[in-house]
């Protein structure tokens, strides 16, 4: 009787449940504003979408400085790249971003020697908090077929996040990191609100989930957190002794 009673009620309540749906009107629930911008999309994997900030269109770095000193960056530019002038530093970008979506190919020279660390050691910094490597690092590494820490090689958030796969290419051939990064917030007392958030494809693989960074990337120690608000994109020169490595076509989208 009582499961009788149960299969009556859910009858009664899934028919007036069907019955309300049936008087509701489906315009109720249509949003009209606001009305998505239209951008056009690129038509080719090098070109950029008609709204993005060009950081490197291939003739010139006016949209970067060296981090040390805020001078002009010093890198060679050449045939529609750009290369690590070894010795001359870090660069970093002129202007400040929070939220943004950001594309940047690079390239592993095809004659690069060393092994581990030492082979074609670069970085992208998603934000960048001082002049040499304080910041969030996204490694950049020839990790083709060489060997080292997972949480250090390409793709990596470096001492943090191994990649969901290795999708590196062999030296030679040019590589892309396609990010979405989310910054972090901050309390007025310093202490944090929300974690920075990043998701990378590399060569159009997903290789980072909307995962949490746990800090600033360090060498050593754990990582860590730091009351900032927008911050230049800064790219490494690592100063190994392996051949320098190049980049070409980066834009980024503020989101």
């Amino acid at each position: 009787m009582k499961r009788f009673i149960l299969i009556l009620v859910i009858l009664i309540a899934n028919n007036a449940t069907g019955s309300a749906q049936q008087k509701a009107n489906p315009k109720d629930t249509e949003a009209w504003t606001p009305v998505p911008k239209i951008v056009q999309a690129p038509k080719n994997a090098l070109s950029a979408p008609d709204d993005a900030i060009i950081l490197f269109g291939g003739d010139h770095m006016d949209q970067w400085l060296t981090a040390k000193d805020q001078s002009p960056a010093k890198w060679t530019v050449a045939n529609g790249e750009f290369t690590v002038k070894k010795g001359t530093g870090n660069i970093q970008t002129k202007r400040s971003f929070l939220n943004y979506q950001m594309h940047i190919e690079w390239k592993i020279p095809t004659n690069i020697t060393g092994s581990g660390q030492a082979r074609g050691n670069s970085g992208v910094f998603l934000g960048s908090t001082g002049n040499g490597d304080e910041g969030y690092e996204l490694q950049v590494l020839d990790s083709y077929t060489n060997t080292t820490y997972s949480n250090g090689q390409a793709g990596s958030i470096y001492k943090q996040f191994i990649p969901l796969v290795n999708a590196s290419r062999k030296p030679g051939e040019w590589q892309s990191y396609d990010i979405i990064w989310t910054a972090p917030t901050f309390y007025e007392n310093g202490t944090l609100k929300s974690a920075a958030r990043v998701t990378v494809l590399h060569n159009g693989l997903l290789i980072q989930n909307n995962i949490e960074l746990r800090g600033e990337t360090v060498y050593t120690g754990p990582p860590f957190y730091k009351k900032h608000g927008p911050l230049p994109i800064k790219l490494q020169d690592h100063g190994d002794p392996s051949e320098p490595i190049s980049f070409r076509n980066i834009w980024i989208r503020e989101l």
